[in-house]
């Protein structure tokens, strides 16, 4: 077996033995029960509004406001993924050079472009199925309560999932260079910065103020993770929803609205968020092959 693999499978059973990863799975756990429970009880009201004479939303409706609530859901989803990431990330190479276990591992035939890709690889692995048992296990929990399910649950999935591997890429070439403290607070504030980016161009668009469609643009480009969870929302949205939102309203809050998205990202922004990892993990290799071990 190649090292980068072992490096990977050991990467994997470390993980699964911290007790972030423990708590991460007890809180998904919860969090799926409670937005079944949520969703389940919000469908009783509704039915009791109607029996005692009230006015019921009609199916179109219902639907509208079911596929809303769940982006909520997994837009906090989306939060604890990104921060889980980098607390997993942020040490992978910073905690071992400081402790030394770097030290003894590359005195054996591992190459450091072989250690540093055996662990990103083990982490994108905990990662993506974080993200596919967890989305799944909320997706259920929403139909057992309403029979709704997200028209592209499997692209939601996808775009979600390069959500969280450009964050761990990202903090993977800072833990060459910097603490796993340090590393992990400009991980996430690359992060927050990328969200409020998207934001920003929206804004710029409709208010036509150009500096600032400027600023968010080169915000998303440098670190891509908003544009990818604008995909990961189009594809929670029914067909109706999105012509609902367009159709009418303020175009300034329908713009501005984080948990909107009126069309998936081009292609040639995708592709660029794929470049940019590679870009970024190249990068990663070059600083921990001029790092002092």
């Amino acid at each position: 077996m190649s090292p980068v693999l072992v490096v990977a499978r050991a990467t994997i059973r470390e993980a699964s033995r911290k007790k972030l990863v423990i708590a991460l799975a007890v809180i998904t756990v919860l969090g799926v029960i409670l937005t079944g429970f949520g969703f389940w009880r919000l469908n009783i009201v509704a039915h009791e509004i109607a029996a005692n004479g009230g006015r019921r939303l009609g199916p179109s409706a219902e639907k509208a406001v079911t596929s809303q609530l769940l982006i909520l859901v997994m837009f906090a989803f989306s939060f604890v993924l990104a921060i889980s990431t980098v607390f997993m990330a942020a040490p992978t190479i910073a905690g071992e050079l400081e402790s030394g276990v770097a030290l003894a591992v590359l005195t054996r035939p591992v190459r450091r472009v072989e250690l540093l890709a055996g662990k990103w690889l083990g982490l994108a692995a905990v990662a993506i199925g974080y993200t596919a048992v967890a989305s799944a296990l909320a997706f259920v929990a929403v139909h057992l309560a309403t029979g709704y399910g997200p028209p592209h649950p499997l692209s939601f999935i996808a775009f979600l999932a390069g959500e969280a591997l450009i964050t761990l890429t990202l903090t993977t070439l800072i833990s060459t260079r910097l603490s796993p403290v340090a590393g992990g607070v400009i991980a996430l504030g690359g992060f927050m910065l990328a969200w409020m980016g998207g934001i920003a161009v929206a804004l710029g668009s409709v208010l036509h103020i150009h500096s600032v469609s400027v600023v968010g643009s080169v915000t998303r480009l440098i670190v891509p993770t908003d544009g990818l969870w604008r995909g990961a929302i189009f594809n929670l949205e029914p067909v109706s929803v999105i012509a609902g939102f367009l159709g009418g309203g303020d175009r300034t809050q329908v713009a501005a609205n984080p948990f909107f998205a009126s069309a998936p990202p081009a292609w040639a922004y995708v592709g660029y968020a794929v470049f940019w990892g590679f870009a970024i993990f190249a990068l990663a290799t070059w600083s921990f092959s001029r790092r002092e071990v």
